[in-house]
């Protein structure tokens, strides 16, 4: 039996996680338009978002297109401030949960981890593979392109609500999730 995420929706869409998760969004984009926009009127805006979650009458909004270089050109796809902020909400419960599932050498997005700790990693894992830097070893550095905008979202449904018990988290992550979106920006 898989592990089931303890958590109910209430404990998503409680004030207290969406406050958390609006300090958490915040962080170095208080001077972006749209953010000065929705934290103007914040605990109005933020005590709306958390109604029309209990009413079951939340809908996410549309996405922004618009396209990056950095240094290679990326398409993105950017949320309202307040789906953001529902993204960091949900986000503060379901990490917790699924952090322990991932495998030890996956360093993206996660807390403690970064590009340092994977550095370190590679390094050690040379020294041991090349026999103290005696013999010549191999590494695949690569991106797949797409790759996020390439994941089936019915698949990844089905796997979240595997260990997922709370129909209504599912509900909430069925409308998060976008569908024939190419890849996300929170």
């Amino acid at each position: 039996m898989k592990r089931q995420l303890p958590h109910r929706y209430e404990d998503i869409i409680s004030l207290d996680n969406l406050l958390g998760a609006w300090r958490e969004f915040i962080r170095g984009k208080r001077h972006k338009l749209d953010v000065q926009a929705f934290a103007f009127r914040l605990m109005d805006n933020i005590l709306a978002l958390q109604r029309d979650l209990q009413a079951g009458n939340y809908r996410h909004g549309p996405y922004r297109h618009f396209r990056l270089h950095d240094p290679k050109p990326r398409d993105i796809h950017k949320a309202t401030v307040r789906d953001r902020l529902l993204h960091h909400a949900i986000h503060r419960i379901l990490y917790w949960f699924y952090h322990p599932l991932f495998i030890t050498d996956s360093y993206s997005c996660r807390l403690g981890k970064g590009t340092h700790r994977a550095l370190n990693r590679f390094r050690a894992l040379a020294y041991r593979v090349s026999y103290n830097h005696t013999h010549t070893c191999w590494v695949l550095k690569c991106d797949i392109k797409k790759f996020f905008a390439s994941i089936d979202h019915e698949i990844l449904l089905v796997i979240l609500r595997e260990r997922i018990p709370d129909e209504k988290i599912t509900w909430l992550l069925r409308q998060v999730i976008p569908r024939n979106c190419s890849s996300t920006s929170t």
